[in-house]
């Protein structure tokens, strides 16, 4: 038996869906409940690819291509100055944050001056703001490989990619070091 929770989006009252499902398909769901954003719901494993099928269908039904989408709302861009540490902690102390008061997201173009691949899936990187005052690290989880430009090559091997990020700006604690880092939500090639 396999038991879920489920979150919505804007447009999909997540309940009222499983419920079509439930109606549509009798018997492949056990038990569901919840509300317009949450719900939880049971059912057997040999069901599950079934549920998936019929609950893909169901939120299409309400969803167009294009909300489903994800969309990203920034706060705007730090200034290079603001990619600091004092910043970062003040972020941290004024939470908690959640539906309502989500935590603040920024976004801005930098240049990665050097990466590494993690576990195979997550991006560890020296970024440049601009201005080149500093370099901030940043981590995007299960974000690799590195986007390339849209023209297929990365272009001069001795000019630095330029990236598009949607970060958090978070404190890095390691081996006893407190340090700026950004926590990369989104990631593409500028």
């Amino acid at each position: 038996r396999l038991k879920g929770s489920a979150r919505s989006v804007a447009g999909v009252h997540i309940r009222d869906a499983l419920d079509a499902v439930a109606s549509r398909h009798p018997g492949l769901i056990d038990k569901f409940g919840g509300h317009a954003m949450a719900a939880g719901l049971s059912l057997e494993r040999e069901k599950f690819d079934a549920f998936r099928a019929a609950f893909d269908n169901e939120v299409r039904r309400h969803l167009n291509s294009d909300d489903l989408q994800g969309i990203l709302h920034s706060d705007g861009e730090l200034s290079p100055a603001e990619l600091c540490l004092p910043l970062a902690e003040e972020l941290r102390q004024a939470g908690p944050w959640g539906q309502g008061f989500p935590e603040p997201l920024f976004d801005g173009v930098f240049e990665v001056v050097s990466y590494k691949v993690l576990a195979e899936k997550h991006l560890k990187m020296v970024l440049a703001p601009p201005g080149r005052q500093h370099l901030v690290d940043a981590i995007a989880f299960n974000k690799a490989p590195l986007p390339q430009p849209s023209d297929g090559h990365s272009g001069d091997p001795h000019t630095r990619q330029q990236v598009r990020i949607a970060y958090r700006l978070d404190v890095n604690e390691w081996r006893g070091q407190r340090s700026a880092q950004l926590i990369v939500e989104h990631i593409e090639a500028a």
